[in-house]
């Protein structure tokens, strides 16, 4: 939760400080720096009325700054206070603060008016006359408060009358438990304390009506004595009980107490005048009398009330205007209304102004010579009165100044002279106050300097305005220019030069970044100052956070993406309704978002983001609603009640920010289902009311419940019960229906009338019934059922039905006529002329003639196919299969007969059947399928034979569906990715169930398809899979374990191994499939598992990463396809040799040492000899090697003719100087290297016969030339040895 708290006010008060720092760069003060000359300046001082505790000590505060440091003293009552001889004030050291130790004392004796001087050399300045007072919580007068008995709506003020206290006490009235006593708009405490009943009632009676007094400055509570309010209804008391209650207590009994026009109590009568000072806050107040308690409102005669800066209090008895101007002067009107009347009183507002400052007096700075003026600019009302001092003297009795003229608020000083210094004080007074300041006048000759910071970094965002400073001092006071890129500045639209030097760029630009100069000058001299700026990109919110509505318990999550300059860290800060977010866990701030959990209606509210950085800041807000179910309504009223309808009305309950859209109004019927509520109707959300159609003989008891968004409130409480008279039925019983369930009889049934629909007590129902087109109806009247049973009617007949609802209070409606027959009866006559026609071994089609109508004896349904499978014709016994009935509705005479087994006989019957039962079946028909396709052969099996062949087994299939003529056989390869070689063929009588195949490739993994033939076709195949294998045995052999290996088989031949430094290669011939083969190996000794390396089809393989000197076991495996192990090699030991061990030991045998040793003899007589010969100067004889060769870059070029010259003493760069020991005594790894090896061809030195040697003397040459300014020595045996050390 670090990011979410902040004042509600912190976007606005970044905004209030950046303008607040714009102005004052724009309008400092002249500063003079302080290590000139200069007369004091007051930099702190204590308010002009200042109340003290008398508990505490008293600290006046008078500090000043000037050069040199001014002295202070002090005047108390217009005379001079001697600090040093009162041993209670102590004045603290470098400033005039006065602490005064009234322990002991009381602080009575130092009230008084104070003001400090404070004086250099050069003048003296004075503070505001201090008027130090005690602060006062005086104790109530005593006082004995008699009861107060008031009459019911009469008025009655409550009077506090505090003590006068310094400061004026904080009012408030209380009972005897400390609890505020409630206030509202009839009851309310006016601004002077007093508590003010506009009527009272009786629960106004009480014995602890108490007022208290808060003294803030002495943090002390003191309180009135209680006062008791007795309230009377005189209309309801005879004369002795009132005498009673009026005994011994104050009655108010004047006023009236019934209904009236609102009159005011405070301010009295009609008019009244008030004063306020500019600047002060306006209270205006208005409490009325009257019963029905007024209403108060206000209004501005010939005006607006000022917007933004009034506000209303105490229930608009009271309003306040802040900031006061002249433009509120005026009438005011309050309006106190109620429905009696209403009545108005007019206050006239007057502004007065204690003095203020349109332009105070500024410090000025003169150079010897120059003119100046001092203003002192004031206002008020009445018009202050404006006089000048000068050193804290009135300028009047000062020396007198030619050089100086006052005229009212004007010094002029012309051609001041240097020692002129002085401080002046200007003082503008009135009735209401008065302002005191200090401008000092100084007179120097100054060269310009600049006092803002060298090279200062401004930062400002694009678009907006920068400011930079160019604070300067000089007298005379210095010109300022600026430059930019050696560019002079003026000002334009887009800059803007102040008065005090600070350069405005009303816009800044990406452009406008850059280094400036600006330039302070005077007759005295130039000083310049480098300042920089750097324009940023805006901080803006890209993704805001948007408006949500989620119900209750849910989770909220808001966004704020911000964009800013990369340069810039945003923080963010969010708020709740302009305040901090609740201190609550469920508010989870993220980098870029606000998520709040388990939302509840006290999270509802406006969410603010502001991302703010140092230089700008952007927000964005959105509200959070939060949703539920609506409330139940209430108030549930029956009203418009008639015989058949009422008027439902009720008052909808809170629908939790989501409209209602529609109100459900149920019903329950005590008096038929009781506890059982129906759906009734459904009206609009915007209803309250809804008029409702009623059946008789009901105990109505209504209920209503809402529906928004989320979904439907609970229900309302049950409207009072409403009971309808009873009536004859409405409506006669629906769903009659007839129908037959035996031959002789006829069911009439109905749906009976619920409690609702029977309108009255006694509800029956009158069946009636006759033959078609017959006059006499027979009638039966029933109760309690739903259907009835008529006996003795004959077969399939057409009757018509009514059925009609009667109760006590009469018939119903007159009865729809329903059609309908009595019962069926099973057909007589058998369909004849039944034909079958074959159409394939599977499906046959039959025919026949429909029987006669007569002889259906009911609503014909239609046929029944009844047939059955006798046996197969291929075979001699008999399988009968169980019938099988197909059903043709309605009235067809064809169908077809599928899923017929193939060369079967069959037999066939068809009978026509009713709602009663089937008739009489027909003459049975025999037919016969012929030939279809077999199905597939079962028990297919394929067993190995030998390396190469394959056994195919199989049974004949279940169904042969005809004469087999045999079966086709079909195989092909696959490989590991189902690929699929050339398919073969095979045709095998029909006979055989079995077959072998030769001459298969070895490890190979076949598909076969096995098919039955019949004379019609080839039946289904069966597919099967198998792989060949060395022998059977070997196939069968069970997986081997993890880690270890089976016997070595044939599968792997001529393996074999090399090992080199850090890995080993192993070969082998493998007759299997090279998809399967691994290589494992495992350190020898170890416990470790075997790693395993899969081969990937190649007949060799590299271990890698194997360690010097180590013992490894390796092995080849096969594998199948479920991974088992299925063949093996035997385990092979190999060992990877330790090349730095071999190493060592050569060098540790005697014939490699004594080779070294006479290398080392025959390299130290060579530089013997090779030096003693270029001591002398000679020649080697390597030229001639060296001309042959002709590399330019080891052959010296002579000056004059440029030829190769030979090696010399004074042409070579004496390449074995580089093999000096150092100075130091050590030897140089470069140095140390520098042998013979390096000069010949390979390392191998060879030596010619006079002793030289002959290597590639060039290859060392360039290194030799820069290594041999080393040394100046001549070279020697022993030092050439030291290379070889």
């Amino acid at each position: 939760m670090d990011g979410k708290r902040s004042c509600s006010l912190c976007g606005g008060a970044m905004m209030i400080m950046m303008m607040m720092m714009m102005i004052s760069h724009m309008t400092s003060a002249l500063e003079v720096p302080l290590d000139l000359p200069q007369p004091p300046t007051i930099t702190n001082q204590s308010p002009k009325d200042y109340i003290i505790d008398p508990r505490e000590n008293i600290n006046i505060f008078c500090e000043a700054k000037g050069k040199p440091h001014p002295s202070f003293s002090w005047t108390r009552n217009g005379t001079h206070f001697d600090v040093e001889k009162d041993p209670k004030v102590v004045m603290m050291p470098g400033t005039g603060n006065l602490v005064i130790d009234i322990s002991g004392e009381k602080a009575e004796v130092y009230e008084g008016v104070y003001q400090c001087i404070a004086r250099n050399e050069h003048g003296s300045a004075v503070s505001n006359n201090i008027v130090i007072r005690q602060s006062r919580s005086p104790l109530w007068s005593k006082e004995k408060n008699e009861p107060i008995t008031v009459q019911r709506g009469t008025s009655l003020i409550l009077q506090c009358r505090p003590p006068a206290g310094l400061p004026p006490p904080i009012i408030f009235w209380m009972d005897n438990n400390f609890q505020r006593l409630p206030q509202n708009s009839r009851v309310s405490q006016a601004l002077n304390g007093d508590l003010y009943f506009s009527n009272v009632i009786m629960e106004d009676t009480r014995n602890d009506y108490i007022c208290y007094a808060r003294f803030p400055h002495t943090q002390t509570i003191q309180q009135k004595q209680p006062i008791t309010v007795k309230v009377l209804d005189i209309e309801a008391m005879n004369d002795t009980v009132l005498a009673a209650f009026l005994n011994g207590s104050d009655f108010w009994g004047d006023s009236p107490s019934g209904e009236r026009v609102p009159s005011f109590l405070h301010p009295p009568g009609m008019e009244s005048t008030t004063m306020v000072l500019k600047g002060d806050t306006l209270e205006l107040e208005c409490i009325a009398d009257g019963l029905p308690t007024p209403n108060i409102s206000w209004t501005k005669v010939n005006g607006e009330l000022p917007s933004g800066r009034f506000s209303f209090y105490s229930f608009q008895k009271t309003l306040k205007i802040k900031e006061v101007t002249e433009a509120d002067g005026g009438d005011y009107r309050c309006i106190a209304k109620n429905r009696m009347g209403s009545s108005q009183h007019t206050i006239t507002v007057v502004v007065r102004a204690a003095p203020f400052w349109i332009s105070a007096p500024q410090n000025l700075i003169l150079a010897p010579k120059e003119t100046g003026n001092l203003t002192c600019d004031v206002d008020g009302n009445p018009k202050p009165t404006i006089t000048w001092s000068v050193n804290g003297n009135p300028i009047e009795s000062s020396h007198n100044d030619p050089s100086r003229k006052v005229s009212d608020g004007v010094i002029t000083l012309s051609d001041v002279q240097t020692g002129s210094s002085a401080v002046y004080q200007c003082n503008a007074s009135n009735d209401y106050g008065y302002l005191l300041a200090n401008a000092f006048v100084s007179v120097l000759a100054e060269p310009p300097r600049v006092l803002t910071s060298l090279n200062h970094e401004y930062s400002v965002i694009s678009n907006s305005r920068a400011l930079l400073d160019c604070a300067s001092f000089g007298s005379p006071l210095p010109k300022i220019t600026w430059f930019k890129d050696s560019q002079s500045i003026l000002n334009s639209d887009l800059y803007h030069i102040h008065k005090n030097g600070t350069l405005e760029i009303n816009v800044a630009q990406p452009q406008n970044s850059g280094k400036y100069t600006c330039i302070a000058s005077n007759n005295l001299g130039n000083k310049e100052n480098h300042v920089h700026l750097q324009v940023k990109e805006p901080t803006r919110i890209i993704r805001q956070p948007e408006y949500k509505e989620v119900q209750r318990n849910s989770i909220a999550v808001f966004e704020c993406k911000v964009k800013h300059d990369p340069t810039l860290i945003p923080s963010m800060i969010w708020l709740k309704d302009n305040g901090e977010l609740p201190d609550d866990p469920r508010f989870e701030v993220g980098s870029d978002s606000l998520t709040i959990h388990d939302v509840t209606e006290d999270d509802e509210g406006t969410y603010t983001c502001i991302r703010n950085t140092t230089l700008d800041q952007d927000s964005a807000s959105a509200t959070l609603t939060v949703v539920e179910q609506p409330d139940p309504p209430t108030d549930l009223e029956l009203t418009d009640q008639r015989e058949r309808s009422v008027r439902l009305t009720w008052t909808p309950g809170d629908e939790h920010n989501s409209p209602i859209k529609l109100f459900l109004i149920q019903y329950e019927d005590s008096l038929h289902e009781p506890g059982v509520w129906l759906n009734m109707t459904e009206v609009s959300g915007t209803s309250t009311t809804a008029q409702l159609e009623l059946s008789p003989y009901v105990y109505y008891s209504f209920r209503v419940l809402a529906l928004n968004g989320v979904g439907l409130s609970e229900s309302s409480d049950p409207s009072r019960q409403y009971r309808t008279n009873p009536a004859k039925p409405d409506v006669n019983p629906s769903d009659v229906e007839v129908s037959g369930t035996s031959p002789d009889t006829m069911t009439i049934s109905w749906r009976e009338l619920s409690g609702l629909e029977s309108n009255g007590p006694g509800l029956q129902y009158k069946v009636s019934w006759r033959m078609k087109d017959a006059e006499q109806w027979t009638t039966v009247t029933l109760a309690n059922v739903s259907q009835h049973v008529v006996t003795g009617t004959p077969t399939f007949t057409l009757y018509e039905v009514t059925v009609q609802a009667v109760n006590d209070y009469g018939e119903g409606p007159r009865p729809e006529v329903v059609l309908g027959y009595s019962g069926e009866n099973s057909p007589t006559v058998a369909p004849e002329n039944v034909k079958v026609s074959v159409q394939s071994g599977t499906e046959a089609e039959v025919h026949w003639e429909a029987v006669p109508l007569s002889s259906v004896r009911g609503r014909l349904k239609g046929y029944k196919v009844t047939y059955q499978k006798m046996r197969s014709l291929h075979k001699q016994d008999y399988d009968r299969e169980n019938p099988q009935v197909l059903i043709f509705s309605g009235e067809e005479t064809v169908g077809r007969l599928p899923d017929l087994h193939p060369y079967s006989h069959y037999r066939l019957n068809i009978r026509a059947f009713n709602g009663h039962g089937d008739g009489p079946s027909s003459t049975d028909q025999q037919f016969q399928t012929p030939e279809g396709v077999p199905g597939p052969p079962t028990n297919v099996n394929i067993r190995n034979l030998n390396l190469d062949s394959l056994l195919v087994e199989w049974t004949p299939p279940l169904e042969d569906n005809g004469h087999l003529t045999g079966y086709l056989l079909k195989y092909q390869p696959i490989n590991t990715t189902e690929e699929a070689g050339l398919l073969k063929e095979v045709l095998l009588p029909a006979n055989e169930t079995s077959y072998t195949l030769d001459k298969l490739t070895h490890s190979t993994h076949y598909k076969f398809f096995l098919n039955a033939m019949t004379e019609t076709g080839s039946g289904p195949a069966v597919t099967k899979e198998a792989f060949t294998e060395v022998d059977e045995a070997l196939i069968r052999h069970p997986a081997v374990e993890a880690g270890k290996a089976p016997p070595a088989g044939p599968m792997f031949g001529n393996v074999n191994s090399s090992v080199k430094e850090d890995h080993a290669v192993i070969s082998w011939e493998y007759l299997g499939p090279d998809g399967n083969v691994y290589v494992e190996y495992v350190v020898d000794n170890s416990k470790e598992p075997w790693k395993t390396e899969f081969v990937n089809g190649t007949r060799t393989f590299q271990i890698r990463g194997l360690k010097p000197g180590m013992s490894y076991r390796v092995r080849l495996v096969a594998k199948d396809h479920s991974d088992a192990t299925i063949h093996s090699t035997q385990e092979m030991l190999i060992t990877v040799p330790a090349m730095t061990n071999r190493q060592a030991e050569i060098a540790t045998q005697g014939w490699f040492i004594g080779l070294m040793c006479a290398i080392a003899l025959l390299i130290l007589v060579l530089l013997i000899v090779c030096f003693i010969k270029r001591n002398k100067g000679g020649k080697y004889p390597v030229k001639e090697k060296e001309d042959a060769h002709q590399d330019p870059e080891i052959q010296p070029m002579k000056e004059d003719d440029g030829t190769f010259g030979e090696y010399s003493d004074t042409e070579d760069h004496k390449p074995l100087k580089g093999s000096r020991t150092p100075s130091n005594g050590t030897v140089k790894k470069d140095d140390s290297d520098d042998s013979l090896v390096d000069y010949g061809e390979g390392g191998d030195g060879q030596f010619n016969e006079d002793g030289s040697f002959i290597g590639q003397y060039s290859g060392k040459k360039e290194k030799d030339t820069a290594e041999g300014n080393e040394s100046s020595e001549a070279p020697s045996p022993v030092n050439a040895m030291n290379s070889f050390v």
